[in-house]
């Protein structure tokens, strides 16, 4: 009994050392093992790194190789403007062959140059292989199941490597925007939210309302229920489930599933190949392109004026504050999201006049 409760003391520690001082010397962070919560090293069949991350790909030799086995993998964070920015990457991204997008059809064909095998595909995103790892699927979902998603899409098994790219949004819009969709009939009941092999009981996420939908729902009813999704979706999503037990909330205190959560949010967010920030699309376009050494044919359009920021001026300060409150772990994780975004453009800039300007 002394020792697992030991070793629960050591693994709470170590936690709280990964949350309080996230930029550990990478030799330090992976001697922690899966409780340092960073992502577990993927590796090809061949035992290379498959997941890259934004520091792989600052070395010299590095290119985004469309004619090999390079996959784009998109983590669509719903009410972040994911779905304006998958639209950029399908139309508006200047290839040797760029996707096909037919009339009237969801989905285009991102497929590799002809004499890369052009039938297999650079891109895992809503709009180019649909939703093969289920409705919005967070990454620990992605995670555990996009290798085998492409395998099965493309028929065979093969090596490739993946980079991981999201959007964040201010907290407080995006949880406003969330509240007007969910009022407006939106459900997203199709996402499986699976973890650990499983998807949560009935019991462990209850849903907030009865019948089809939470149309009509009042900013008070989104507010005060326990089970609701939308609040700190953005870290959720970004997290390591099943460091937390997935959605089963009775292995810990609240407190330390908050610690576990952020702290895992953002190393994933760190060892993202690239993210933008829904308030600086200019920036982000910049990150991108000269990350992947991709160019996007148009400029990405800030929007001012939204739903979100519309019905902010609608709700009292009080109710602002409580959101901001209720949301403390997306509020964290986006300032964190600001700093290094910041960093990430500086590195660039150091690199060559021609990089993150």
């Amino acid at each position: 009994m002394v020792r697992p409760l030991l070793c629960a003391l050591v693994v709470f520690v170590l936690v709280v050392a990964a949350y309080l001082f996230p930029r550990l010397p990478s030799h330090r962070a992976a001697s922690v093992g899966r409780a340092g919560l960073g992502p577990p090293r993927f590796v090809t069949r061949e035992g290379r790194p498959s997941k890259l991350s934004f520091e792989d790909m600052l070395r010299d030799d590095f290119e985004f190789d469309m004619r090999g086995s390079d996959v784009m993998v998109f983590l669509h964070i719903q009410k972040t403007g994911g779905t304006v920015f998958g639209r950029h990457l399908v139309r508006d991204l200047e290839l040797e062959r760029p996707c096909q997008c037919l009339r009237g059809r969801k989905r285009c064909r991102c497929a590799r140059p002809p004499s890369a095998g052009g039938q297999r595909s650079w891109l895992f995103s809503r709009y180019s292989t649909g939703w093969k790892c289920g409705l919005h699927a967070d990454w620990t979902e992605l995670t555990a199941c996009v290798d085998h998603a492409m395998d099965r899409a493309e028929k065979a098994p093969a090596k490739r490597r993946y980079f991981y790219v999201t959007l964040l949004r201010e907290p407080v819009a995006r949880f406003l925007s969330e509240f007007r969709h969910v009022q407006r009939g939106a459900t997203w009941r199709g996402s499986r939210h699976l973890c650990g092999g499983r998807a949560p009981t009935a019991d462990e996420l209850p849903l907030c309302f009865n019948g089809t939908d939470w149309r009509d729902v009042t900013f008070q009813e989104f507010l005060a229920c326990p089970s609701n999704l939308a609040v700190n979706r953005q870290t959720r999503m970004l997290a390591d489930l099943t460091l937390v037990g997935c959605y089963n909330r009775s292995g810990m205190s609240e407190h330390e599933r908050d610690l576990l959560l952020l702290a895992s949010a953002r190393k994933n967010l760190r060892s993202t190949a690239f993210f933008g920030l829904t308030e600086e699309q200019h920036l982000s376009q910049q990150l991108f392109e000269a990350t992947f050494g991709l160019r996007f044919v148009r400029p990405f359009e800030q929007l001012n004026e939204t739903r979100s920021t519309a019905a902010q001026g609608r709700v009292p300060p009080d109710d602002l504050e409580a959101v901001r409150r209720l949301n403390h772990l997306d509020v964290q994780l986006y300032d964190y999201a600001h700093k290094l975004m910041s960093e990430r453009l500086q590195r660039l800039k150091e690199r060559g006049p021609n990089q993150g300007s």
